[in-house]
């Protein structure tokens, strides 16, 4: 069991969004390929975009670098605006498994920890939330994953306190939440999508209070009633 308070937070976000379904390991070479496919777009559209690449050209390495670069084109327009740099983005990813990884990144993921870390932040837009995340979702290294949303939401509910920078915040709240979520793969995925949709749906930089059932334990509540 997980103790309170973040067991209750957890459970109340579950009762309000439902309980995700978390998926078995997943690929981390298909996870990097989904976080470059779309720009600035919704979660649904950058999954349209992704299984687009899926069917019409498909996730492995070589396959993407043998596609025509019209093919690519095709599916990166649906990925949003500036299509052309999403090409040239897939390629280079392509390029990077092939050369550090022999074109199976679940090879690298399953060696030494810190050499993981260092190939997957070779790779475009995989800083290090996004790695953690690929490690947490592929069942390589469990910790408890919080993008913007997710970090918002537990600052606002008292887990640490805002630092200067983004790192030293994330920081400051993985201090204050500790192991109480141990090693529980499932369990940490879980955290991750019910956070990260309560920061983006409710709990935002202007905050949807009254549809929020984390109202009463909540630091932010209060000022938002003051204003």
């Amino acid at each position: 069991m997980i103790p309170d308070p973040l067991r209750n937070t957890l459970q109340a976000l579950g009762s309000k969004y439902g309980r995700p379904a978390v998926e078995e390991p997943v690929d981390p070479f298909e996870m990097i390929l989904r976080e470059n496919i779309g720009y600035l777009v919704t979660d649904e559209q950058r999954e349209e975009a992704f299984q687009a690449l899926r069917e019409r050209i498909g996730t492995a390495p070589g396959r993407i670098l043998a596609a025509p670069r019209e093919a690519l084109h095709e599916v990166a327009v649906l990925g949003g605006m500036h299509p052309e740099d999403r090409v040239a983005t897939l390629i280079r990813i392509a390029e990077i498994a092939v050369a550090e990884a022999e074109g199976d990144l679940r090879q690298v993921l399953a060696g030494p920890l810190p050499r993981a870390r260092e190939i997957l932040r070779m790779f475009p837009g995989v800083k290090e939330p996004i790695a953690e995340k690929i490690l947490l979702f592929t069942r390589t290294h469990p910790s408890l994953v919080l993008e913007s949303n997710g970090l918002r939401v537990l600052l606002r509910l008292g887990f640490g306190e805002e630092k200067r920078g983004y790192d030293a915040t994330l920081q400051a709240v993985r201090e204050a939440v500790g192991d109480q979520l141990g090693d529980d793969y499932a369990l940490l995925m879980e955290a991750h999508i019910l956070l990260r949709r309560h920061g983006r749906e409710i709990c935002r930089r202007g905050p949807a209070c009254g549809e929020c059932p984390l109202t009463s334990v909540c630091l932010h509540y209060p000022k938002t009633l003051e204003q």
